[in-house]
């Protein structure tokens, strides 16, 4: 019986040993240089965006009264999507221009979308959106606004310049803006070639 006790103390001795010995060699064990890199993981898309609706009326003195004109910006979630340089989708935009009376009646009034100025923005726009309408200037007989088409990224500068004329009549006609700056007042009135009385 004590033989067998002694046996068990040392087989327990043996494995104890063993054991110690292959921590040992583990833990001493040179550590690899290998890098292993953690595959990219891909950013989920962001949800799509709203550029932000905007109202703006203005008072304007034409043809010898004071006109009220009001901007108005909405999005429209029944357009096509806009789609900015990185791929982003944004909701595409409805801008309604109002003109009103020095008595308050309705000179003009039209809701414009990007596919009014299509044929002027060209293909590089045509995931672009509408972006804005602003008054310029009047003359004699016709109001001037800018239009602009392009990325709807509120940080790009990638758009296409527009001019959008009404008429003392109500007659709307829209051309790119060829020059770099803003308008002036003597801007004659056969503007460009490429005017288009709608």
């Amino acid at each position: 019986m004590k033989t067998n006790k002694i046996i068990t103390q040392a087989f327990a001795a043996t494995i104890f040993s063993a054991v110690l010995a292959m921590f040992t060699a583990c833990s001493s064990k040179p550590q690899s240089n290998d890098i292993i890199a953690k595959k990219p993981v891909k950013a989920a898309p962001k949800p799509t965006q709203n550029m932000g609706d905007y109202k703006q009326n203005r008072s304007v003195e034409w043809m010898g009264n004071t006109y009220n004109i009001c901007v108005e910006r909405k999005a429209d979630q029944s357009l096509p999507l806009a789609v900015d340089e990185s791929g982003n989708k944004y909701y595409d935009n409805r801008i309604t221009l109002s003109i009103l009376r020095p008595d308050g009646t309705q000179f003009f009034k039209r809701t414009f979308s990007k596919t009014d100025f299509a044929d002027y923005a060209g293909d590089d726009y045509k995931d672009g959106a509408l972006l804005g309408i602003v008054l310029d200037h009047t003359d004699n007989g016709n109001i001037y606004f800018a239009a602009s088409i392009g990325s709807p990224d509120k940080m790009s500068d990638n758009y296409v310049p527009l001019v959008l004329k009404i008429s003392h009549v109500g007659g709307v006609s829209i051309s790119k803006d060829t020059k770099l700056d803003t308008m002036s007042d003597d801007m004659p009135d056969d503007e460009a070639d490429d005017d288009v009385e709608e």
